[in-house]
């Protein structure tokens, strides 16, 4: 009983069932960081000049982008879960049940954010740097999706923190445990084994306050502030890659998923480098995009408080008419008779036509 309070116990399923309904954590997992990453990654473009909605219209073409190149990298990487004897190469599409590589939903969902920020007119690494702390807490969040999934552990361990991992059923289809349910909590022969999920959750979290900081303390623009995300997440997947138990193809020894690693931080760093010497941070009037709602220029000030101290009236007749009037009261003798004021009046109009 002491061995089991020292555990982090799994839950029992992931998948509840509405009616004829299936409620699945993992999706629910990847909406709330979906969700997430577009409301913060909203205010940091706002914050930064940008207009407001443009990160949620990106979105609508980088979202659905970056789930076919999730699930596009899962299936490449391990196809042997697909397209092997005795498996269901339908399953391949069966994206609610799990398996979504980080670095094909990025590779991706680019390519959609940048026919998105073409059309609006706005660089795209600016967008990557304002939604880059985002998309890094979603993928924290979608590491919870795992641990209700009860996949991607480690090995074996006797910390505190193991992980309780436990036999599931399912009598409807005994080869998909994954929408099994553990009944009786019975371990499996590896419990308790390391959390692998939890660490990188807590990593990505680490990650995210690393691009805050640096981005308030030093303005990284560029790109700059993606590239460090994807550097400070290499290195922590790199490691705890190498801890996970659960099939992979190798490369010289190593998971695929190391190896992408490795590229991908030498990239990173040499991209972050080499974008400093394109200077400052863009300015804010370039964020703007080309369909963003502007001021009309034939508004004018309501009240004389608005308008400028040297502002033209309101009405042309009375503009043309006021230096006509202070030049003809100028030039009428003082005992003048108020006939001949009748007949300044009456020029005026001839005046001002002519002005």
């Amino acid at each position: 009983m002491s061995a089991y309070l020292a555990t982090i116990p799994s839950p029992d399923r992931g998948v509840w069932h509405l009616g004829p309904i299936p409620i699945r954590a993992y999706a629910l997992c990847i909406i709330a960081g979906i969700i997430v990453a577009i409301w913060w990654g909203e205010r940091r473009w706002i914050a930064r000049g940008g207009t407001k909605g443009t990160v949620v219209d990106i979105a609508v073409f980088a979202v659905p982008f970056g789930l076919v190149g999730g699930r596009l990298y899962h299936v490449i990487t391990d196809p042997e879960l697909y397209f092997t004897e005795g498996r269901n190469p339908w399953n391949a599409f069966a994206i609610w049940d799990g398996g979504l590589g980080i670095w094909g939903a990025i590779a991706l969902g680019a390519v959609g954010a940048l026919i998105a920020c073409r059309r609006k007119g706005i660089p795209l690494p600016a967008m990557a740097d304002a939604i880059a702390p985002g998309i890094v807490v979603a993928q924290a969040i979608g590491r919870i999706g795992n641990y209700f999934n009860q996949e991607l552990y480690g090995a074996h361990t006797d910390l505190p923190w193991g992980l309780e991992v436990y036999q599931r059923f399912n009598p409807d289809d005994p080869n998909n445990l994954l929408n099994g349910v553990a009944t009786g909590h019975i371990p499996l022969p590896e419990s308790p084994v390391h959390p692998t999920f939890l660490y990188e959750l807590l990593w990505n979290l680490l990650v995210a306050l690393l691009v805050v900081w640096a981005d308030r303390q030093f303005k990284l623009g560029h790109g700059r502030a993606f590239a460090l995300y994807v550097a400070g997440y290499t290195v922590g997947r790199g490691w705890i890659e190498m801890m996970r138990t659960d099939t992979a193809n190798h490369i010289l020894g190593l998971r695929v998923n190391v190896w992408t690693s490795i590229l991908l931080f030498l990239g990173a760093v040499a991209y972050f480098v080499l974008a400093a010497r394109r200077g400052p941070r863009e300015a804010p009037e370039l964020l703007v995009g080309k369909d963003a709602v502007t001021p009309s220029p034939e508004a004018a000030p309501n009240s004389p408080s608005d308008a400028a101290p040297d502002s033209p009236s309101d009405s042309p007749a009375e503009s043309a008419e006021e230096p006509e009037h202070a030049k003809v009261a100028a030039e009428a003798p003082a005992a003048e008779k108020p006939a001949s004021d009748a007949a300044t009046s009456a020029e005026e109009p001839k005046k001002t036509d002519e002005s």
